[in-house]
Parts: structure tokens; sequence; C-alpha cells
């Protein structure tokens, strides 16, 4: 038998997704040569994004997924603009196996939350006197997987104490 409002087998829960809050943890935005750097440029700077997930529990099935994007323009020496940007959401997971929890809060958390982090970022740029910063899709399906190699090929190199 199945339930008719779900259509999940009778006493199976159907999973459910919230996002309950969503808000930005930490923004920084540095201009280190203003304003010399927003003077014409015989081309533009090199972009330099990197992206992370993170993930920790805050009750029996809310947790806070946070994606940090941390976006360098320029070279060492000649840095035009650098902004960090962690964007957090609490979302509550209910009716998912434990094994799917994490792999869903690491791939889709970041997914819903990726809109809004690209746009805070893009007026930060803009703010800060340079064209907005528009971030292209991210792959947070290959982005876990790469993550998940490397702890494995970590916890393969530690040595083994007795």
């Amino acid at each position: 038998m199945t339930d008719a409002t779900t259509g999940a087998p009778e006493g199976q829960v159907q999973p459910s997704v919230r996002v309950l809050a969503q808000y930005v943890k930490d923004l920084s935005f540095e201009n280190p040569r203003a304003p010399a750097s927003l003077q014409t440029r015989d081309a533009n700077p090199k972009i330099n994004i990197a992206v992370n997930v993170a993930a920790k529990p805050l009750a029996e099935n809310d947790f806070e997924v946070t994606l940090t994007l941390d976006a360098k323009a320029g070279e060492e020496n000649d840095i035009a603009f650098q902004t960090e940007l962690q964007y957090a959401g609490v979302i509550r997971v209910a009716g998912m196996k434990p094994e799917h929890v994490q792999p869903f809060l690491l791939i889709e958390g970041p997914r819903l939350l990726f809109p809004f982090a690209r746009q805070i970022v893009a007026e930060a740029v803009r703010n800060g006197g340079f064209p907005p910063l528009m971030i292209d899709p991210i792959d947070f399906v290959a982005l876990y997987r790469r993550n998940l190699e490397r702890a494995q090929q970590q916890h393969n190199a530690t040595p083994v104490t007795n």
C-alpha cells in the first residue's frame, strides 16, 4: 500500500528539506592599492577563486551549512582587490537515511546558498569600484568528490602508531 498524499509506501516518511535561515557570517573586501588600483589597466587582472563548504550539526535534524568564497584579483605584489564571504544557512533535513545526510548537505546545501552568495560578492566588488565579479556556477558534486578523495588520501597517508 502507498500513502495517497506522499506516494511513499505506508509507514515510510518522505524526506523533507527546509532552509530555516540564511545569513552572512563574515564578509570582507580589501582594495589595498586604492585609488591606483582603480585606474585604467592594460589588461584585466587574473582572478583566483577558492571555494569551500562545511556543515555542522546544530540539533537532531538542523545543520549549519557554510559556503566560503574567496576571490583575489591580481598577483601577490599587485593585488587589485580581495574579497572573502562566508555565507551560511540553517537547513532542516528530516526523513533521510543517515548516510545520505552529509552528501546532501555538502552538495545541495551550497547549491541552495550559492545564488545569494554570488550576488553578495558581485555587489561587494562593484561597491569597491570594480566591475561586478559574476562567479560562474560551481559543480558542487565535483567539489564534494574532490574533498572526499583528498580526505581519503590524507587518511591513507597518516602513519599508524602503536
